[in-house]
């Protein structure tokens, strides 16, 4: 910590473990007879360790390849799950975006109806009604129907 400015070494991560290669075929294999030799015995010790080692390493590699096999399965479940829940999110979202567009072509529509001029038979009647309003004393009519022709005095 004297100094900040020092690069800080992160070593790797550590590999797996390299065992000696055990071969899987024994070689020296020791005789039945009678009388074996006192060096014999530290062959035989030698062999044993041997041996136990490549069974353990088999033992660890099944492991890990289940482990490894265990955990893949996993990923692809949860992906699997991630892949489902993004799909109804997703179906929601468009549902909700095509209702969302629906109103608003529906409201479009309700405003355009409004803003629309009368149609043929309303016309109709409004003429009918300007009609019966000529008729009428100026007095009657709203200043709205008046129309510019008309100077308020009936002389």
């Amino acid at each position: 910590m004297k100094n900040p400015e020092k690069l800080v070494v992160i070593p790797d991560r550590q590999k797996e473990k390299k065992n000696p290669h055990v071969p899987d075929f024994v070689r020296n294999v020791m005789g039945s007879s009678a009388g074996a030799g006192s060096g014999e015995f530290h062959v035989y010790r030698h062999l044993r360790r041997k041996e136990y080692a490549r069974q353990k390493a088999i033992g660890e590699k099944g492991e890990k390849a289940a482990l490894d096999e265990a955990f893949q399965m996993k990923l692809l479940e949860n992906q699997k799950q991630a892949e489902e829940r993004t799909a109804k999110k997703r179906a929601k979202r468009l549902k909700k975006k095509k209702n969302l567009k629906k109103k608003k072509i529906e409201n479009a529509k309700d405003s355009v109806k409004m803003t629309d001029p009368p149609s043929d038979e309303s016309s109709s009647e409004n003429s009918d009604h300007e009609g019966s309003a000529k008729d009428c004393d100026d007095s009657e009519r709203s200043p709205s129907r008046i129309s510019p022709t008309d100077s308020g005095d009936n002389a």
